[in-house]
């Protein structure tokens, strides 16, 4: 169980780890996550028994790099389409030469500044890749994605794949979520550990039902944001009578 972080907060993330999760996700490709916030984010979740996961913004070495050097051992990464795709990815996360991850040891905090002698031996084995299937060329490409070796899980995003489905918002649409039920069932069939983001506990415990094995429950802004709206409205209409809400 786990809350996406989107406000770049330290504070947020370190409130989301006493609540109770399991994991949380410092997204980088919404919002205002870079890998200084994540870094931050890191060290206030640090003390206790959570993970945090970091969404790079795309699959490149510019993205994923300064995240790992930073100490981030769960990636994932939006948009995949392809096998190919996916193992240019997976380079990413390896050392040469069995990848193409530039190479620092005395001044990443990944490798406690040079503290960890064999840093470069086992950082790989360290890390975990996730990745996000949320268009049609992703569904397509499902069960290729799921046998690339190096791919630890498959998450599927489902704002973008309700866009890329025709129906933008509509994440509840019939087609969209037989889209999601087809791909949560196939991947859970064959053993690959799949996830995906909902926005209240009754889909997550339909999609833990389903085989997603790691889910998402709410956001750090959507809670807020909710939360707030909620209690101006209540207040407003406990003072003056007049209920207003947005």
């Amino acid at each position: 169980m786990g809350l996406w972080l989107s406000l770049g907060s330290a504070i947020t993330a370190e409130i989301g780890a006493t609540a109770g999760f399991d994991w949380l996700l410092a997204d980088g490709e919404h919002g205002p996550n870079d890998a200084l916030t994540i870094t931050e984010q890191l060290r206030a979740v640090g003390p206790y028994v959570v993970s945090l996961v970091a969404r790079a913004r795309d699959g490149t070495a510019a993205s994923i790099g300064p995240l790992l050097d930073a100490g981030v051992q769960t990636i994932m990464v939006p948009k995949v389409e392809s096998a190919a795709q996916a193992e240019a990815i997976v380079r990413q996360l390896r050392y040469p030469p069995a990848g193409d991850r530039g190479v620092a040891v005395g001044s990443v905090r990944a490798s406690r500044w040079g503290a960890i002698d064999d840093y470069l031996d086992r950082a790989a084995e360290e890390l975990a890749l996730i990745i996000q299937v949320e268009t049609r060329a992703g569904l397509a490409s499902l069960s290729s994605l799921a046998a690339v070796e190096g791919v630890d899980g498959i998450f599927i995003g489902p704002n973008d794949l309700a866009a890329a489905l025709g129906h933008p918002g509509e994440q509840s649409h019939h087609d969209v979520q037989s889209a999601i039920d087809n791909a949560v069932s196939a991947l859970a069939s064959a053993g690959t550990p799949t996830g995906i983001l909902v926005s209240n506990a009754e889909d997550g415990a339909r999609y833990a039902a389903l085989g997603c094995s790691f889910i998402a429950v709410g956001s750090d802004a959507g809670t807020l944001a909710r939360g707030l709206r909620r209690l101006a409205a209540d207040a407003r209409a406990a003072m003056t009578g007049r209920r207003t809400v947005r």
